[in-house]
Order: structure tokens, then sequence, then C-alpha cells
């Protein structure tokens, strides 16, 4: 199944850079969900996290003829996200905040979590700088292994390692000042 992908996603990849634009819808519907996540995850904003992936993609259709293989397509697709992120987030100096009227409407779920001590996470999460906390989100959220996220941010592995090493320690300094014990 995952090789009939590969070789459809290889296929609409050669056609795209032909010019059909067809099999290019095919390989955007294919990764907006991960394009998507991945700003969204880091910058919070959904108008801007869609903003950010349309822009992506059209910078995606301008280079497709560098683009070697569906592996490759995946790693340029992360790779330019990331470093987009990181320069939006950049331009905005302060963060933004999530409006009440942004927030989608609380469904009840059951659920084992503690949800004051997500978002709490979440914000801690937030408050990390710019690389470090893509490297997180990367890791955490894309479940990327540090190779890859060194490959996709152009950064060197004991740099990530050493990203992933402080945040965890700031952010489990930071939860236990909140709740008075060691996570």
């Amino acid at each position: 199944m995952e090789k009939e992908t590969s070789e459809r996603l290889e296929e609409a990849l050669a056609k795209a850079a032909g010019g059909d634009h067809l099999a290019f819808a095919r390989i955007v519907r294919e990764h907006q969900g991960m394009v998507f996540s991945l700003a969204y995850h880091f910058l919070r904003d959904r108008a801007l996290a869609e903003e950010l992936s349309q822009e992506v993609f059209l910078h995606l259709h301008q280079n497709l003829s560098s683009i070697k293989s569906p592996a490759h397509l995946t790693f340029w697709l992360r790779k330019v996200t990331g470093h987009r992120c990181i320069d939006q987030s950049r331009r905005q100096k302060v963060r933004p905040q999530v409006s009440l009227e942004d927030m989608p409407e609380p469904v009840a779920a059951i659920s084992t979590s503690d949800p004051m001590l997500s978002e709490k996470l979440r914000r801690m999460v937030d408050s990390l700088p710019e690389k470090a906390r893509m490297v997180v989100v990367l890791r955490y959220t894309e479940d990327m292994e540090p190779s890859e996220i060194a490959r996709a941010l152009d950064m060197p592995l004991n740099t990530v390692k050493s990203h992933l090493r402080r945040s965890l320690a700031m952010l489990r300094e930071k939860l236990s000042r909140c709740y008075g014990e060691v996570v």
C-alpha cells in the first residue's frame, strides 16, 4: 500500500513538474494536512497557518523541478514550512493571543488527561525561543527523529539535541514551579 502511494506520488511529481495542474492538486491534497499542522502547532493561529501553508505550496509550485522523489518532497515541505514559521514568528514581535471568538466550542469528551495541565504545557512550549520551539514541535507533533529535524532545519544534530534537552529541562522546571513537584 505504501509503495503504491509512493509510486502514485512519484508519477504526480513528474506530471506536476511538466505543468499538469491536476497532478499538483493531488500533491497539495496529499500534504496539506502535514504542512498546516506544523504551521498551526507552531504559530497557534489558524488564519496565519492557512496563509503560510498557501505560501509554502506556491513556493513548491515554483520549485517543482528541484524535487527528486516523494521522500524529498516531504523533507522539502517540512524544511520550508519550518523556516517560514520561524520567519513569521520573528516578524511578529509579540506572539499573537487567540481571541475567544476564534476558539472552537468545547466538546464534552471523556478524557483521562488533565486539560489544564495540557493548556499550561502548550503555553510553556509557546514561550520557548523560535528555533527551540520548532525543534520541539517537529519532535513531538510530527514525531520526527533528531537527525531528520537536523536535516530539515539545516542544524547540526548536536544543536537539535541540545535544543531538545534544554527545552525539556526548562519545561520541567516551569512545571515544577507551577505545581510544586518534579514532573
